[in-house]
């Protein structure tokens, strides 16, 4: 797939140059981005993008109701139009902690670790033409390009502005953060109603870019038909400038919000009750169990302490 996304993006790049003006107006701001890529660290890497992120034609369209159909919309709307393949996305597992609390000084904070073996981070910071300022994560290797991929060279660049439409948590100006976890077994969601369709990291985007607190989150969560990624079940942990923190799990199609300041890898609503609970994973308990020692409350240093504690 890599080799032929390359000769795709270096055919636009050609077009770019040759056209000129014109081309620049439709280019312009995805050319910006992928030249925004910068290497903060081994592992992590940081761009930006302001302007059309493409999300409200995606889901005029109707959405996608898998990674593959995703990919293909990304390739649409990089080549503007002038290349749309089908595409398969390889899938791949991850498992992570999350952990919301109030700070001495009554602000919120929401800490996340990411469980996995290997990964290469990329932090994008979205400015879309319409919608809320959004910062959000990904794991570069599920986007399926090849092993060790990297997002440098403009070309790699280009192809990491994939990310405007995958994440695995962020949050946005308005406080709202949302993080997507393994949820404890292989009940898939498929939500078939005729509304648009996302997938599981879709979604986080999606609700970033356009809710500002948990409760406009929820509601637009109603609005969509969600369907999960790399076969598996998911939650979400939830929380917004109020202070308020949720954990969103999907049982036979219909989600349910449990109210939580924290979340592992298993269920916590009453219906699944601690299906994917190992023998030995004290993650979940150990995280409240700090909170609660702490008197509710935890400054910066303390939350990222007990994240860490649990990856």
């Amino acid at each position: 797939m890599k080799r032929v996304l390359r000769i795709v993006l270096w055919s636009l790049l050609a077009l770019v140059l040759l056209a000129g003006i014109g081309t620049w107006s439709k280019f312009g701001s995805l050319v910006k981005g992928a030249m925004s890529v910068k290497k903060l660290d081994d592992g992590l890497y940081y761009m930006e993008y302001r302007g059309d992120d493409g999300f409200d034609e995606l889901m005029a369209r109707g959405g996608g109701r898998n990674s593959g159909e995703l990919a293909e919309y990304a390739m649409f709307f990089l080549s503007k139009g002038y290349y749309h393949p089908p595409i398969t996305l390889a899938p791949a597992q991850y498992g992570c902690s999350a952990l919301t609390a109030r700070t001495p000084e009554n602000g919120v904070l929401m800490g996340r670790n990411f469980d996995f073996s290997s990964a290469t981070g990329l932090i994008l910071h979205t400015i879309p033409k319409r919608g809320y300022e959004t910062i959000t994560t990904f794991n570069v290797e599920f986007f399926g390009f090849d092993k060790d991929w990297k997002p440098e060279g403009f070309v790699n660049q280009y192809m990491a502005l994939s990310s405007l439409f995958f994440a695995l948590d962020g949050i946005n100006e308005k406080g709202l953060a949302v993080a997507d976890l393994m949820a404890g077994d292989d009940a898939v969601t498929h939500q078939e109603t005729g509304k648009p369709a996302l997938t599981t990291t879709s979604a986080i985007s999606y609700l970033l870019k356009n809710a500002a607190t948990v409760d406009e989150a929820l509601e637009l969560l109603r609005g969509i038909d969600m369907h999960s990624d790399i076969g598996s079940a998911h939650h979400y942990a939830m929380a917004d400038a109020s202070g308020k923190s949720v954990v969103v799990e999907y049982v036979d199609n219909e989600f349910v919000v449990v109210d939580s300041p924290a979340a592992a890898n298993h269920y916590l609503c009453e219906q699944k009750l601690n299906v994917g609970l190992y023998e030995g994973d004290h993650r979940y308990d150990f995280l409240r169990q700090q909170l609660q020692e702490a008197g509710g409350k935890m400054d910066l240093r303390q939350l990222t302490t007990a994240i860490a504690s649990v990856s």
